[in-house]
Parts: C-alpha cells; structure tokens; sequence
C-alpha cells in the first residue's frame, strides 16, 4: 500500500482533520522511538519509519484517536 494510501485513510479515522492527524503521528512516532511496542506485526513494519508505523496504525483501526469533538 502506498503512503498515500494509507495517509487517506488514517484521515477518514479522525474525520478528516490533519491537524489532529499530524498531532497523533507525532506523538506516536515520539511513543515508539521511546521503545513502546508496536501494534501491528513486526513483518508489516519490518524497516518502517516510526511515522510510517503510527500512519498505518491509525489507518487499520488498530490505534484509536479518542476524544474526536465535531464543532459547530
């Protein structure tokens, strides 16, 4: 899958707010550098960057992004 690919469809799990997207990959990213496990098997990110990791965590469903508000 390509990293456009899976970039829309992380979009679609947090309503299509990049804002919110950019913010839980960094921090992701920044949870996995710091050592913390993976949730996706380790042969799907065998030589995956952690952003690339977290991306396609939220894209699958696997990592949530609570407390998703839509305002008015």
């Amino acid at each position: 899958m390509r990293i456009e690919e899976k970039v829309s469809q992380a979009l679609e799990q947090v309503g299509n707010d990049r804002y919110i997207l950019s913010v839980a990959v960094g921090q992701r990213a920044d949870e996995l550098s710091k050592g913390v496990k993976p949730l996706l098997d380790n042969n799907e990110i065998k030589n995956m960057k952690y952003t690339d990791i977290a991306i396609k965590e939220i894209a699958t469903g696997v990592l949530k992004i609570d407390n998703l508000q839509e305002i008015n």
